[in-house]
C-alpha cells in the first residue's frame, strides 16, 4: 500500500540529495529516519526483564559517573 505524502520544496530537495541511485524514494526515506523505532520492541520483553535491563543501565551510568570522578579529582 502505498501513501501520498506532502513535502515542502526544500524537504523534498534535501531527501531527493541524500537519495542514492539505486534506491526509491521511499527507501531513501526510511534509510535516513533510521528503520526501525525502539517503539517496535514493546512487548517483546516482559516486565522482569524490563526491569533486569534498567537495572543494569542503572548500575552502569553509576559505574559511569564513579570512574568521571576519579579522572576529575586527577585534575584538580
Amino acid at each position: 500500500m502505498s501513501q501520498q505524502v506532502r513535502l515542502s520544496d526544500d524537504v523534498y530537495e534535501r531527501i531527493k540529495s541524500h537519495k542514492q541511485a539505486d534506491e526509491t524514494f521511499s527507501e531513501a526515506v526510511d534509510r535516513l529516519i533510521g528503520g526501525k523505532s525502539l517503539r517496535d520492541l514493546r512487548g517483546v520483553f516482559d516486565d522482569d526483564q524490563v526491569a533486569t535491563m534498567r537495572e543494569a543501565i542503572e548500575d552502569a551510568d553509576r559505574e559511569d559517573q564513579r570512574a568521571v570522578r576519579e579522572v576529575a579529582e586527577r585534575f584538580e
